[in-house]
């Protein structure tokens, strides 16, 4: 997924900061991904650590950490329950259909009316096998994170779901097919949750701590409301000419609470190393990181050099500047 935030593309940074302050093994360790997004640090550490604590309010985002680091074992027939979501015939008035495309009536084009018929009788589908007991919860999980992800590339958006586009992009007008989201193999349980960090980390314990927290003022519940509304589906009253729902709102994306919650959770964390990813556009500055995560223990900071997350075409960008600096501050509690 192309998402606000991935740190796919720092993960070497990350992976050699991280065990440059902890060791090179790590077998022993519990790493915990508290703001796990797409899950990808969490995904990188899976198969180098005891265990994996993977955590994120969105509930999309738990699908796909409950899939890709929840699922550990070998799933049998996943092969052949792709293959019938790809050949399951479309409805025609489901809710993606009725109210995110154009011929749905409500003027939201965010998938071509085909796409949208096709993501209602796959969702539809997996959610009836998982009723009936046809398949399993890792089975279910597996196949849901694999209609997010494949229903996600078909957007018709610049990238995040705030709006869309008034015409069909190329993209979005290549016929859905499903793609498995495999995962990786070990023999190790991880752990997967939904719940607010701040009241997680009272009650979990570990080694090493990450943290990748909302940055800025955008909401990630809003930026990817559809993704939630795929995930769940339940139905609503969708609100306004995007089709808003209810969403989250994090304290992590609000100066007047961000400092507070953070150092909330750098109290509380049971956590001997803790890493925090955080750029030089976020709410808070370097000298308030520094202030708050010094009165806990030995603090110092690496950074890296990356390009800036790219969700519209150039020319409308309000930013000039083509990089931006990511820290990774570190943490070894006393």
């Amino acid at each position: 997924m192309n998402y606000i935030g991935s740190k796919y593309s720092l993960l070497n940074f990350i992976d050699k900061t991280i065990l440059d302050v902890v060791g090179e093994d790590v077998s022993d360790k519990v790493f915990c991904d508290i703001f796990a997004g797409t899950g990808v640090v969490g995904r990188h550490f899976k198969t180098k650590v005891r265990k994996v604590i993977s955590n994120d309010m969105e509930y999309y985002s738990y699908v796909l950490n409950r899939n890709y680091i929840g699922n550990h074992r070998e799933l049998k027939d996943c092969e052949y329950y792709i293959e019938q979501l790809n050949s399951v015939n479309s409805i025609e008035c489901g809710f993606i259909y009725s109210q995110y495309c154009i011929g749905g009536g409500n003027g939201r084009q965010y998938f071509s009316d085909k796409n949208g018929k096709k993501i209602d009788a796959m969702r539809s589908c997996i959610e009836e096998w998982k009723r009936s007991e046809h398949i399993s919860e890792d089975m279910y999980y597996f196949l849901l994170c694999s209609l997010i992800e494949s229903a996600d590339k078909l957007a018709n958006t610049a990238s995040v779901y705030g709006a869309f586009l008034k015409h069909l992009k190329k993209s979005a007008q290549k016929e859905l097919i499903l793609t498995p989201a495999y995962y990786q193999l070990n023999c190790n349980e991880h752990e997967v949750y939904q719940q607010d960090a701040n009241a997680l980390i009272r009650h979990i314990k570990g080694d090493i701590l990450y943290l990748d927290p909302p940055y800025n003022a955008r909401q990630y519940g809003a930026n990817y409301h559809l993704l939630n509304t795929i995930a769940e589906y339940q139905p609503f009253e969708p609100k306004g000419k995007t089709g808003l729902r209810e969403y989250n709102k994090s304290s992590y994306c609000s100066k007047l609470t961000v400092l507070k919650s953070f150092e909330d959770l750098i109290q509380n964390a049971d956590f001997k190393y803790i890493f925090l990813s955080y750029n030089n556009e976020g709410l808070m500055s370097i000298d308030d990181i520094k202030r708050i995560m010094s009165k806990y223990g030995d603090y110092q900071v690496s950074q890296t050099e990356y390009s800036r997350f790219k969700a519209d075409k150039e020319e409308n960008r309000r930013h000039l500047a083509k990089c931006t600096t990511e820290y990774l501050h570190t943490l070894i509690k006393e």
